[in-house]
């Protein structure tokens, strides 16, 4: 989260991206790890402690005490490695069939489904409560946080000073920071519990300061609107409110896979809204058969192009891009939720990339690689950097022209 790395909705604050402790105490969560690579370590930067320095001023007038800073910012720093992922967020950079291979791969599902079943009483409760499905609840769970078990351990108070710094989106990002402060104040989180991703979402469903600020509900009683406990109905709870404060229309899906007739000249795009009726008259049937159904108008996607999978889209599609605004994004929770739900794959074949590989080709290139003693990372078919640093070295070894590209022909050189 994600997240997971996040959307900018709903006025001033966005979703990406619990029990308490015998007596009373705060939850125990995980804790900055130390192992962090270097980039997110915190790293000497004299402009970036000038500009802590103005914050704290900044801070203190709005009602921050110094107490709460001295607390906050101790051994918080410039972390250079959230930078560098907010240029390359996934859910905007790779395809749907490289981002669901990322999100939802097989191996996922099978956990998740039984996720979802320990959940299912708990997501049932805030459903009925808010409207929002259980399986959308427990899919933007997976999604962000691997279904809790991936929570972050990036500090919060780092990450969101160092992009409120770097200010490319700094006021989005100061004020961020500045509703951290507040979560400590109050009490209702130290500052070490507050890790997370890199752009300082936190918790199960990877909430971000100003959405816990602005929807965050204590759903159990417990006294506290705890995100970060192993218990994640406070978390299913905020998220379900903001989807329905934001407009998720009850008792509606979020959309289907569709097949589109040869030829298809008709209305594309999330832009390009029409009657269900009009898309039925163009030949668009649902991918596993039956009549179009209608909730109202929708839109046809197609991210990849023209025989490649394509989905009939209705409103609630777009609440869920109010919590991240990646079309990408959108479609992996949709289709996850599906899936835990006990659907099956897509119908659609996203067919040979550019190398002619199919996701099985890159899946077997990347354990032929591995196998060779070229670590290729998890064999997901995904063709990032660890993939092309092995094949890079392979072909060195080799005394191959090296392009760190894949190619059938290196897949079949690694039998």
């Amino acid at each position: 989260m994600r997240l997971s790395r996040r959307g900018f909705a709903l006025g001033a604050s966005a979703i990406w991206l619990g029990g308490c402790l015998p007596g009373g105490g705060l939850p125990e969560v995980a804790r900055p790890d130390p192992a962090l690579e270097p980039g997110l370590r915190p790293q000497p930067n004299p402009a970036y402690d000038s500009w802590i320095a103005e914050f704290r001023a900044r801070a203190r007038e709005r009602g921050i005490t110094e107490t709460t800073l001295d607390r906050a910012f101790r051994g918080q720093g410039f972390l250079p490695g959230v930078i560098e992922r907010d240029r390359n967020q996934t859910e905007f950079s790779r395809t749907l069939e490289d981002y669901l291979a990322i999100v939802a791969p097989e191996d996922k599902i099978r956990f998740g489904r039984g996720e979802f079943a320990r959940q299912r009483a708990a997501l049932q409760r805030v459903e009925a409560e808010y409207g929002v499905p259980a399986k959308v609840m427990a899919s933007i769970w997976g999604v962000e946080s691997y279904f809790g078990t991936k929570r972050g351990k990036i500090p919060v108070i780092s990450a969101t000073s160092t992009l409120a710094w770097e200010g490319r989106r700094g006021r989005f990002f100061e004020s961020n920071l500045m509703d951290a402060l507040r979560i400590v104040q109050t009490g209702d989180a130290r500052p070490e519990q507050l890790v997370g991703s890199w752009a300082g979402a936190m918790g199960h469903t990877q909430l971000i300061p100003n959405a816990y600020q602005e929807h965050s509900v204590d759903f159990d009683g417990d006294g506290k609107r705890d995100i970060w406990s192993d218990n994640p109905i406070d978390a299913f709870a905020t998220t379900a409110r903001f989807l329905a404060r934001a407009g998720w229309r009850r008792g509606q899906p979020w959309g289907i896979e569709v097949r589109l007739p040869q030829g298809y000249s008709g209305p594309l795009g999330r832009k390009n809204r029409a009657a269900v009726s009009r898309f039925r008259e163009l030949g668009v049937r649902p991918a596993r058969g039956g009549s179009l159904p209608d909730h109202g108008t929708a839109a046809v996607l197609a991210p990849m192009g023209a025989g490649k999978p394509a989905f009939l889209v209705f409103h609630n599609f777009n609440m869920i891009l109010r919590y991240n605004p990646s079309e990408n994004y959108g479609l992996a929770v949709g289709y996850l939720a599906d899936r835990l739900d006990g659907a099956g794959p897509l119908v659609g074949d996203f067919g040979r990339d550019k190398h002619g590989l199919t996701l099985e080709d890159r899946k077997a290139l990347q354990r032929g690689l591995t196998r060779a003693g070229f670590d290729a990372g998890t064999p997901d078919g995904v063709i990032g950097k660890k993939t092309e640093a092995a094949i890079s070295a392979y072909q060195q070894s080799r005394g191959l022209a090296v392009t760190g590209e894949p190619s059938r022909a290196l897949l079949q050189a690694l039998g």
